[in-house]
């Protein structure tokens, strides 16, 4: 169902192409690093970064095997999978025997249990002077406690700040998506799974997808639209 979702919006934050670009122009700031995306899913940042700058390496680790076929299909689509390596595995249980100049995580920080466990991780990953590229969610109003059930326990924006800064990180660019960046994948996500029940009404799982779909719609409007927040920073460490 999350490969219906994001048909029509491939990186699955709410991030407009435009930020993706800059977002990947900072953190890959010569051209000829060696990058690796925990949770990569379907590998839309490595693609992006490979096909913006031909000195790039890059690796992906996901559990999907789906997903990782998806982003074989796709770097060979685009003509960069010779520089490509995918493994399926937990992000946390992956190793490398080498460091990496830019480590992402974008959208994936529930996989680690929170933003500073996902920066912990991609700490042991991160070559001397290398940067991380993260994104994850905030609250730029109170909450409801159904909207901190659904989405999380996250701070303000200020807070969230300082906890990064706290746990030895020093932000050098930084975007906050917009309210159009916001709703627009909103719009993508579940409009793409209501158009596709409704392409494929014989299909059994119809009726659950296009409900699916309805229930999203209903969570978005009336519980956190007007309260959470998305924000992704490009670090580097402090000590």
């Amino acid at each position: 169902m999350s490969g219906i979702a994001h048909a029509d919006h491939p990186i699955k934050s709410p991030l407009d192409d435009d930020a993706v670009r800059a977002l990947l122009a900072r953190a890959l700031p010569r051209g000829d690093e060696r990058i690796l995306d925990l949770g990569c899913g379907g590998g839309e940042w490595l693609l992006r970064a490979l096909a913006m700058h031909p000195g790039l390496r890059a690796e992906g680790v996901d559990i999907s095997a789906a997903a990782l076929e998806q982003a074989r299909a796709s770097a060979i689509d685009r003509g960069v999978e010779d520089r490509l390596v995918l493994h399926q595995s937990e992000a946390e249980a992956f190793s490398a025997p080498h460091g990496f100049d830019l480590v992402l995580s974008v959208g994936a920080a529930h996989a680690f249990g929170g933003l500073l466990p996902t920066l912990a991780a991609a700490r042991k990953h991160l070559a001397p002077g290398g940067r991380v590229l993260i994104g994850d969610g905030f609250w730029i109003a109170d909450p409801s406690p159904e909207a901190v059930e659904m989405l999380g326990d996250f701070t303000d924006l200020a807070t969230t700040m300082d906890r990064v800064k706290a746990d030895g990180w020093t932000p050098v660019h930084g975007h906050v998506s917009t309210r159009r960046e916001m709703d627009d994948y909103e719009w993508a996500c579940w409009g793409s799974l209501s158009s596709w029940a409704l392409d494929h009404p014989s299909d059994p799982d119809s009726a659950q997808v296009l409900e699916t779909a309805e229930t999203r719609y209903t969570e978005w409007l009336r519980v956190y639209r007007d309260t959470w927040g998305f924000l992704t920073l490009v670090l580097r460490e402090t000590r």
